[in-house]
């Protein structure tokens, strides 16, 4: 994995999936939108989670910039950002580490 202290990706994937109670809920959501594009309703059917809940998560991974919308508007599908497909490899290290913490 890149170095930690030095990486903006790899700090900013900590905060955001390591440094919250919710992280394990964000991964359920990213993983999906890998698989196949999502609205937040979509994503709230498929994963049997809240409305609400999937929204405040989409709101954190679009601020990191992890996925991308196709549009600004009620029901639009939110896609992986290329800023994912580029750091796939240290997303999935930090999804293992999260897996392996108890």
């Amino acid at each position: 994995m890149r170095n930690y202290n030095t990486d903006p990706f790899i700090r900013e994937m900590n905060n955001l999936i390591l440094g919250r109670k919710g992280g394990r809920t964000t991964v359920k959501i990213i993983d999906e939108i890998l698989k196949q594009p999502y609205n937040t309703n979509q994503l709230s059917n498929e994963l049997d989670l809240d409305y609400n809940t999937v929204k405040y998560h989409m709101h954190l991974i679009l601020k990191s910039e992890l996925v991308v919308q196709s549009e600004n508007k009620y029901g639009s599908l939110f896609y992986p950002s290329p800023k994912l497909i580029n750091n796939l490899k240290e997303y999935e290290q930090i999804k293992r580490y999260l897996n392996n913490k108890k």
